[in-house]
């Protein structure tokens, strides 16, 4: 049966209710201020209604993170200028999982629905005749095409056009949360030298630092790449059973998020066992240099594309532009990876509170790998970098 909570403080004018703080990382003002701003950025790109998920987007707006099954959860979010306030609809059998959320601080409608009634319809009902919808970026299949179905008429795009424009400038909350997770993550490749040594495999290096990433406050290692020798000419280079020798150049990239939801990423290069041979130490002068620029060139009004040339240019110029086979960076925060990416063609102009990774690399297939990986956030002035640790190729 369909239940509606419509709290009393909607249906009552009245003062506004006491705003409480969802996680000490997120106060609950914030979340409301995200959810108007996410309705009027929706009214003007000319899409009625938003529909998400769950998903970092859900979470960016309400503090909720939960994940999705076959039962439709969906937060319904008109444009601004509608009448009806936004609605979560939540099966009934999982409405208890949000008793923390702060549905009436935010304004939302609790609808909740048990099985074998028409989610879809039901939410039919809430978005009010649509003429333009959009479904969250990372919404299932099944949950698209049930929209679908109850809008057959309707457009359909996607939300991440709309909340992009939120997510990609940090407001000084997720700074800070940004700037935690990288001083937790350079805790983490300033112990290198406990795990990584000769006689060692790959997978049992993964094995320490994921242990160390936990025990440095986050939540989950959301990757562990030890790349070893040849291996590191693959910059997504999982872990293996190989052996890691001496004179061995090692690429390690780790990072996860902590409880606050909000990621680390880091990587640094090693040399093991010895000093390494002097064409591997002027091509790494190369990439340090390479990175050096890319980061020194990072300031509001430059496009993402002007960062990407910085490191690029400087490694084709040394002969190593074949070896450079992936953008610059990417954005950070929720996600690991989202907008805005550092790459050329895109002209997108940063902007204060943009956060994105720095991270050239040059790869010698067969031979070995190196990338340098910092998180940046663009200042008023220019740059602020989030991680500390050297960059130089450490021997260890």
């Amino acid at each position: 049966m369909t239940t509606v909570v419509r709290w009393a403080a909607l249906a009552h004018p009245g003062p506004t209710p006491t705003l409480r703080t969802m996680t000490d990382a997120v106060p609950t003002e914030l979340l409301a201020d995200r959810l108007r701003r996410a309705g009027e950025h929706a009214a003007e790109q000319g899409t009625d209604v938003l529909f998400l998920t769950p998903g970092t987007d859900l979470r960016y707006l309400t503090g909720f993170d939960g994940s999705s099954h076959e039962r439709l959860t969906c937060l319904v979010v008109p444009a601004a200028g509608h009448r009806a306030p936004p609605a979560l609809v939540v099966p009934s059998l999982e409405a208890p999982g949000f008793t923390g959320v702060p549905l009436e601080a935010l304004g939302i409608d609790l609808v909740t629905w048990t099985d074998g009634e028409d989610p879809y319809l039901l939410v039919s009902d809430l978005a009010g005749g649509p003429t333009r919808m959009s479904v969250d970026d990372d919404m299932a299949a099944r949950h698209v095409l049930g929209l679908r179905g109850t809008f057959p008429d309707v457009p359909q795009a996607l939300a991440g056009s709309v909340l992009r424009e939120l997510r990609m400038r940090k407001d000084p909350t997720e700074i800070a949360a940004l700037r935690a997770a990288g001083e937790a993550i350079d805790r983490v490749h300033a112990r290198m030298g406990e795990w990584l040594r000769p006689g060692r495999t790959e997978a049992e290096v993964a094995a320490d630092v994921t242990a160390a990433i936990v025990a440095e406050g986050h939540t989950e290692a959301a990757f562990v790449i030890v790349g070893s020798g040849p291996n590191g000419a693959s910059p997504h280079h999982d872990v293996s059973e190989r052996v890691i020798e001496a004179g061995d150049v090692v690429v390690v990239d780790i990072g996860g998020p902590l409880p606050g939801g909000y990621n680390s990423d880091c990587t640094r290069t090693y040399a093991v066992g010895r000093e390494p041979d002097a064409d591997v130490a002027r091509t790494y002068a190369v990439l340090q240099e390479a990175q050096e620029r890319a980061v020194a060139a990072v300031k509001p009004g430059v496009t993402a594309a002007e960062i990407d040339r910085a490191a690029r240019e400087h490694i084709a110029a040394a002969g190593h532009g074949e070896h450079f086979i992936h953008r610059t960076g990417h954005g950070i925060g929720l996600d690991v990876h989202e907008e805005p990416y550092i790459v050329d063609g895109n002209d997108l102009v940063l902007t204060e509170g943009m956060a994105f990774s720095v991270e050239p690399g040059i790869y010698q297939s067969g031979r070995w790998g190196a990338r340098i990986e910092d998180i940046v956030v663009v200042t008023a002035g220019g740059v602020e970098r989030l991680n500390s640790n050297p960059r130089d190729l450490v021997v260890l």
